[in-house]
């Protein structure tokens, strides 16, 4: 791991939960920017139990107290999705640096209620994925080489498998009965669910390559347990776009993309990101008949991503990662692929409004 630096950002870590417990307490322990200053959890039992093992400095029951800590300056908000936006606001009014866990909201006016409370702060959004080395060489390959982008395919498939396989290599998960939990159960509707937690995935790296997406076209088959997503995607660049999101398919992980453009093409491999390995991606030079591919040896995309916001926060230097124009947008898309998939038509993302 990267040496410490003289200045560290002192991050705060809301909710104790897995996604704290397998990615960003150990983020900010080794990130070389950050250090994890503290840890808030209203179950007395968890939050112990993660203080004794991770050693934030403080540790707070009270999200307000964390808050009003001065030598506080940035939250991870790593709580239930329908918590974002009002620990995102409490934070930002609070004067505190906000890296928010992805989805950003579960509908379109939650998210951009945030517009305007962030000011001169730094607002990020979980999108990891920006940070994987592959992904990053086919973005540099798209901005400077690979001339006009004609189309992209990207997909995002989650296996029965999975589960077995990243128990492996996951910290052992520690949870507890007075643990907060949101009103209305977030997997009563696995439509929904599946795609605030894997289609913000595909979206947001649609997004990364592409840019904006304008219309929807989305179909939606649920047959012996699989729901499979088809969305043909505008740009308003005019580049075509397909998006597979599928859960689960009876194989071993399946995400990846494939790119066209006038002067090459990018095919990609990513692996479940819990296996910190950077995504195989092949960039195909049309001018030589070259192939290159980057190797990526630093798979931790959390922690990366958890770098780059500390750089941006300390430095003012952007490192590409998701702001809050991408959480929004992200929010839109998903809601516009679900309301096509409803109602079978087309959707255009300026039209949409309301929740998943």
């Amino acid at each position: 791991m990267p040496a410490k630096q003289d200045r560290l950002l002192r991050v705060g870590v809301l909710g104790c939960g897995p996604i704290a417990q397998a990615a960003h307490f150990e983020s900010c322990n080794k990130a070389r920017n950050a250090t994890l200053y503290a840890i808030c959890d209203v179950a007395d039992d968890l939050r112990e139990r993660m203080a004794a093992t991770h050693a934030p400095q403080k540790q707070f029951s009270d999200y307000g107290a964390m808050l009003a800590d001065p030598d506080l300056e940035a939250v991870i908000i790593a709580t239930s999705d329908a918590f974002h936006v009002p620990a995102a606001l409490k934070a930002l009014e609070a004067g505190k640096h906000v890296l928010c866990e992805k989805p950003l909201a579960t509908s379109v006016e939650e998210a951009e209620s945030l517009r305007g409370a962030a000011g001169d702060l730094v607002l990020q959004v979980g999108h990891m994925k920006r940070y994987d080395a592959g992904l990053q060489a086919a973005k540099s390959f798209i901005d400077n080489g690979m001339g006009a982008m004609v189309a992209l395919k990207a997909w995002y498939c989650d296996s029965t498998h999975r589960y077995p396989m990243t128990d492996a290599v996951q910290p052992l998960m520690v949870t507890s009965a007075k643990a907060r939990k949101p009103s209305e159960n977030p997997k009563a509707d696995l439509d929904r669910y599946y795609m605030l937690a894997h289609g913000s995935h595909l979206v947001d790296t649609a997004r990364y390559f592409a840019g904006e997406i304008v219309a929807v076209d989305a179909r939606l088959l649920n047959r012996a347990g699989i729901r499979c997503w088809f969305v043909d995607v505008e740009f308003a660049n005019g580049v075509l776009g397909h998006l597979d999101l599928t859960v689960a398919v009876r194989m071993d992980w399946h995400e990846g993309f494939q790119i066209y453009g006038e002067n090459g093409s990018c095919l990609g491999k990513t692996y479940n990101p819990w296996y910190h390995k950077t995504s195989e991606v092949d960039i195909f030079h049309e001018s030589d008949g070259s192939t290159h591919r980057v190797l990526g040896a630093d798979g931790h995309f959390y922690r990366r991503q958890l770098e780059g916001f500390a750089e941006a926060v300390l430095t003012g230097r952007s490192t590409g990662g998701a702001g809050l124009e991408d959480g929004i947008a992200s929010v839109r898309a998903m809601v516009a692929i679900a309301q096509s998939a409803r109602t079978r038509r087309p959707v255009r993302l300026a039209d949409v409004a309301g929740r998943l």
